[in-house]
């Protein structure tokens, strides 16, 4: 019959886990950080911030590579929408006043873009601090060299979270 008793190594193996085992059931879970995903040639990622800032000056799209552009907008800072949002609005630059001041009466029940407006090209929803969305851009709409920007309308933030939007062929 053989001998039951255990090794000195299977011990001290059964030891180890037995000491380990509390500690790692009460170690706090630290996630690791998302690697950021990375971005498509129809694709871009954009961040405004609590500052009125948005991350990016200008955007540029090929029309021939990209029948749809997606833009990633991300709301970096820490304030809720109802105080700091933000969108991301395209139209043509020679309309982006007119937007902007219809989209502050459109109010935020609308998301400070006036309903159906056929100035706006593309429109993201508003997001508060910590918040992401996605709007499709239709490059069918838009003309190779033709003058666009991208704008937030929440109220007051047009004037400095702005950018140029380059439709190349």
């Amino acid at each position: 019959m053989p001998s039951q008793t255990p090794s000195l190594a299977s011990l001290l193996a059964l030891a180890a886990v037995a000491f380990a085992a509390p500690a790692l059931a009460q170690a706090p879970s630290t996630p690791r950080p998302a690697a950021p995903a990375a971005a498509t040639p129809c694709e871009v990622r954009i961040s405004g911030n609590d500052a009125l800032q948005f991350d990016l000056k200008t955007i540029t799209v090929s029309k021939k590579a990209c029948p749809q552009f997606r833009v990633v907008l991300r709301h970096s800072g820490k304030l809720p929408k109802a105080a700091m949002g933000h969108n991301w609005v395209l139209t043509r630059t020679a309309d982006v006043d007119a937007v902007a001041k219809d989209g502050v009466a459109a109010g935020l029940a609308n998301e400070y873009v006036k309903p159906r407006d056929p100035r706006v090209i593309a429109a993201s929803r508003l997001v508060g601090g910590g918040e992401t969305t996605t709007v499709t851009v239709p490059t069918a709409r838009l003309d190779v060299g033709g003058d666009y920007m991208y704008v937030c309308t929440f109220p007051g933030h047009y004037a400095v979270m702005r950018g140029k939007f380059v439709v190349t062929p």
